[in-house]
């Protein structure tokens, strides 16, 4: 075999396990509750082209997606491979942020009901009350300004500065974002902040005062959690992509 050829193989293989990590998000997605209708999007950058994504086809449930029924967009939404086109917002958005961004290999944008209850506060910050929040102490980047749906391209230039080189945006009166090198990062991020919303929620809802975790003490914990959420990440979405292969293995074809 020629090293181009051997170049192609490696490339087609690196893109189809993109998908696989995708569509398994997606299928996740679902499964928690985090989906909305047919709306909300996840992609990943065509290995090695930022100018390029994975993305579903508007009008997809999240548990209708497979590796193979992901269309692939450039940054313009011309639909290069597979069938449908791309959700407006999610072109905007995703657009701009795998351009912009430079570890934005991944970028999950949901609506989770605990997280999107948090960016519906006046005071819309995730206070450091146990410690699962600690993983996320002085790393979230706080989006303040609901500019209304993104329409346009300038919306998702302005996210993108907002994200800087943050790997979790929660967005004021919508959501949150997620971004990563790779799909299994963004998915924990993901998991967990969702996790800690619910933890801070139950807090909030029962009217005492929180006990908040030292400042010192909190960012020391914060780094010991940071040196190994790569590993963890990996096991992490390891395990869930497991349950998938045995309850829904669709998913990956």
């Amino acid at each position: 075999m020629t090293i181009h050829a051997l170049d192609i193989e490696r490339s087609a293989e690196a893109e189809r396990l993109a998908r696989v990590d995708l569509a398994a998000v997606h299928r996740l997605s679902a499964r928690f509750g985090w989906n909305d209708n047919i709306y909300n999007h996840l992609t990943c950058a065509v290995p090695g082209r930022a100018d390029r994504f994975l993305v579903k086809a508007h009008g997809y449930l999240m548990s209708e997606i497979t590796a193979s029924n992901l269309i692939e967009v450039d940054s313009e939404g011309n639909t290069l491979s597979g069938e449908g086109e791309v959700e407006t917002t999610a072109l905007h958005i995703h657009a701009a942020i795998h351009l912009r961004v430079p570890h934005a290999t991944c970028v999950l944008h949901l609506h989770p009901p605990f997280s999107t209850w948090l960016t519906c506060l006046e005071r819309n910050r995730l206070d450091m009350v146990n410690q699962a929040c600690l993983r996320y102490h002085d790393r979230i980047a706080y989006d303040d300004e609901y500019a209304g749906l993104a329409t346009a391209r300038e919306e998702g230039e302005r996210m993108a500065r907002v994200i800087g080189n943050r790997r979790v945006v929660m967005h004021a009166n919508h959501g949150i974002t997620t971004v990563a090198p790779t799909v299994a990062e963004a998915f924990t991020d993901l998991f967990f902040l969702e996790r800690c919303c619910e933890d801070y929620y139950r807090v909030v809802a029962s009217g005492a005062k929180p006990r908040l975790v030292d400042e010192e003490l909190a960012e020391r914990t914060a780094l010991e959690m940071e040196a190994m959420s790569e590993t963890e990440s990996e096991l992490t979405f390891a395990a869930w992509k497991r349950v998938l292969d045995r309850e829904e293995p669709d998913y990956a074809h």
